[in-house]
């Protein structure tokens, strides 16, 4: 059976002016969940704009194709199967890396959480906490930074030292770094988002990312969470060393 389409949304009235809304693709399992959560975004009057839906993985792929979505919300499950959503994660993280993705889960559990944050996701959100905490959730990864309460990221950091890493880490660690790629480094483990690092460093929101970039790359490893989580890991190595 052919996937439903759906119409591109109107621009939801935001109350602050003159800034530009958070353009929001919602990945859930049905048309009527899509639904429901536009009209519960609308309602809420936040700084946040459903531009398009989607209920399978050929629909997120041709949303995320027409270049005007900003954060990616995605249900596990979506109505072409379980856990569907989870599966398509890889696959927009090599594709739309810079599209910031929140998971949905009906329930959290460890195995999904790693899972996630591994394929590429920014942040994992279950549907038993409130709207109001969705909406900063998706304002919070949009802003660069990584949504996980203390649990999940220590739970994180168990993994990472349990686990063969996705690609294999330098030794040198953060030796192989330049000044400055350190500053972005130890800011971004601190919680400040692109645009605060950037003020912070007197330098543009693109030099950031120019920065991220190649600190990714010298590191092994491809995304903020990443980052933060090798860094938590070298500062618990240095304590233990003395």
């Amino acid at each position: 059976m052919a996937s439903p389409s759906f119409p591109r949304m109107p621009a939801t009235p935001h109350p602050k002016a003159g800034r530009n809304p958070i353009r929001v693709l919602l990945a859930l399992g049905s048309p009527l969940d899509c639904q429901l959560l536009q009209a519960a975004l609308k309602a809420s009057r936040q700084q946040l704009e459903p531009v398009a839906c989607a209920v399978s993985r050929i629909d997120i792929i041709h949303c995320l194709s027409r270049g005007n979505v900003d954060v990616a919300l995605i249900s596990a499950d979506l109505e072409s199967g379980r856990l569907a959503g989870l599966d398509v994660l890889s696959e927009i993280h090599v594709s739309y890396r810079s599209i910031p993705v929140v998971m949905l889960f009906d329930t959290l559990n460890d195995d999904l959480i790693v899972h996630a944050f591994r394929a590429g996701a920014s942040g994992v959100f279950c549907r038993s906490e409130k709207l109001s905490m969705l909406w900063k959730c998706i304002s919070a990864v949009h802003d660069g930074q990584v949504w996980a309460n203390s649990i999940q990221m220590q739970l994180l950091l168990l993994t990472l030292r349990k686990a063969t890493p996705i690609r294999p880490r330098s030794a040198s660690g953060m030796n192989l770094l330049a000044i400055r790629e350190t500053q972005v480094a130890n800011l971004v483990a601190e919680g400040f988002v692109t645009k605060n690092i950037a003020e912070r460093l007197n330098i543009t929101e693109h030099t950031v990312n120019n920065y991220l970039f190649r600190i990714y790359n010298k590191l092994g490893i491809s995304s903020r969470v990443e980052l933060v989580l090798y860094l938590m890991k070298q500062r618990e190595e240095r304590e233990a060393t003395g």
